[in-house]
């Protein structure tokens, strides 16, 4: 049996002062995937993260990066992970050729195996190649630390909110690079705030809430989970008064005749409630419907694990 990309087992850490971050943490990253692990702020992401990188010391539990005990093996396992952390972090006085040529003399790849112009043409940096770092924009410094991560070749890419506060283009040239990474092999973990971009790319999704995992399932499965359903009704004259009926979750009128309604998919059809608004006399003009989706199902999670 294959081993996963990354095992963890009872992950704890408790910080000076008392504050549980993580509390028994337990799941695998299946080798090829994209993974994606989602919480609100505080949830406990950053310290999973920081745990694997060899930052922070855990309280409890058990991980392995690549089938290496980051305790028993941490040459292997730090080997084996290449983080970009949310934060950007550089040298402002190395270009980032040299700010590569560094990374990978860190992580002891001989001179003749580095792929430093490979890396920066992969990022679209190989043109600002010998540009002073601290002259790049934001996303450019962004795209710099990708390429850092992936100096020494790991199987293994993290992604701590890698998008945040870059451009739509560049989102997409990132994104686009990633799943070509993915095709190649890499097993990638990402963490963002954007629900419709993990939804989009990941495999599976982990959700983390107070440092307890409250979720990991295939995303379609996840997004399946939701089971409230919003269908937009035009009718053929103005409203009076919104209708009322045992199928609506909750109805409210968006403008003089667009009747906006919640209900239950696993309850009622779409059918039953355009009949009820039949029933009260108005014709039907237009139908929009929405599906559920990621955001739906963390918001009813998280809630639901904050009680």
């Amino acid at each position: 049996m294959v081993q996963a990309a990354i095992e963890i087992e009872g992950l704890e850490k408790v910080y000076a002062g008392g504050k549980r971050a993580l509390d028994g943490v337990s799941f695998e990253v299946p080798r090829g995937q994209i993974f994606g692990l989602l919480g609100p702020n505080g949830a406990g992401k950053s310290t999973l993260i920081n745990i694997l990188a060899g930052l922070v010391n855990k309280t409890g539990g058990r991980a392995a990066i690549w089938g290496f005990d980051i305790d028993r093996n941490p040459r292997n396992a730090k080997f084996s992970i290449g983080i970009v952390n949310q934060e950007i972090l550089f040298d402002p006085f190395f270009t980032p050729r040299e700010a590569l040529e560094i990374q990978a003399g860190l992580y002891g790849v001989p001179k003749a195996e580095r792929r430093t112009m490979e890396l920066l043409r992969a990022v679209r940096l190989d043109d600002k190649a010998e540009a002073y770092a601290r002259t790049l924009s934001g996303g450019m410094k962004r795209r710099l630390m990708v390429a850092k991560a992936l100096v020494h070749a790991p199987p293994v890419l993290v992604l701590d909110e890698p998008t945040a506060g870059v451009d739509i283009e560049l989102r997409q040239q990132l994104w686009a690079y990633v799943r070509e990474l993915n095709a190649q092999g890499v097993t990638v973990v990402l963490t963002t705030h954007y629900l419709e971009e993990a939804e989009e790319l990941c495999d599976r999704i982990a959700i983390i809430n107070h440092g307890r995992l409250i979720a990991n399932e295939p995303t379609r499965t996840l997004v399946g989970m939701a089971q409230e359903k919003l269908v937009e009704v035009t009718v053929d004259r103005d409203v009076a008064a919104v209708p009322d009926n045992a199928c609506f979750q909750k109805i409210e009128l968006k403008g003089e005749r667009v009747l906006a309604i919640t209900y239950a998919k696993d309850k009622v059809n779409a059918g039953e409630v355009l009949a009820a608004v039949q029933k009260d006399g108005y014709g039907i003009v237009d139908v929009v419907t929405r599906e559920a989706d990621l955001e739906d199902v963390f918001l009813n999670l998280t809630r639901a694990s904050n009680t």
